[in-house]
């Protein structure tokens, strides 16, 4: 049932248009998400609460790569986008092949962007676009002391050496 929550940017596009015309307020996040850990789920729960509909674009695996290094991601974006589709709190996932999530965000045009609080307002990839249709972009509060390279070190740390 979460995996009917995936869709293409084009079939979220066409999803996007009737939201509007039943006046529902959509929400848009992007990212790698590549371990989901308590730091996402709170982030993504408040984004949420900012309008009816949370639509979380996923990056790539070539896109992650190119972000984070040869050795991520860790779980592959199909793995990533039915983890994330299972979350009560997102509406529905995609998944772009780029790093930036401009044409994305231009594609689905969202009443509300957010970001983590390690991106500021003026830093968030989309504020002119969002901004200039009469939307809000946020940098919501980063959650200190979990991160994905965080979980990364520790699950090295516990393993033995060759």
């Amino acid at each position: 049932m979460s995996r009917e929550k995936i869709l293409s940017i084009e079939a979220l596009a066409a999803e996007r248009a009737d939201l509007r015309r039943r006046g529902r307020t959509i929400v848009f996040t992007n990212g790698c998400f590549d371990l989901l850990h308590p730091g996402h789920v709170r982030y993504l729960e408040q984004a949420r609460a900012l309008g009816d509909v949370l639509v979380v674009a996923l990056n790539s695996d070539r896109a992650v790569r190119q972000l984070k290094g040869p050795s991520r991601p860790i779980l592959l974006e199909d793995e990533r986008a039915e983890v994330m589709a299972a979350l009560a709190s997102v509406t529905f996932v995609t998944i772009f092949d780029d790093v930036s999530p401009l044409d994305t965000i231009t594609a689905i045009l969202p009443d509300v962007l957010v970001k983590g609080g390690d991106w500021g307002v003026d830093a968030i990839i989309g504020r002119d676009v969002v901004e200039a249709a009469g939307g809000q972009v946020l940098s919501l509060p980063f959650v200190d002391g979990v991160s994905t390279s965080d979980i990364v070190s520790r699950i090295r740390d516990a393993s033995p050496a060759p």
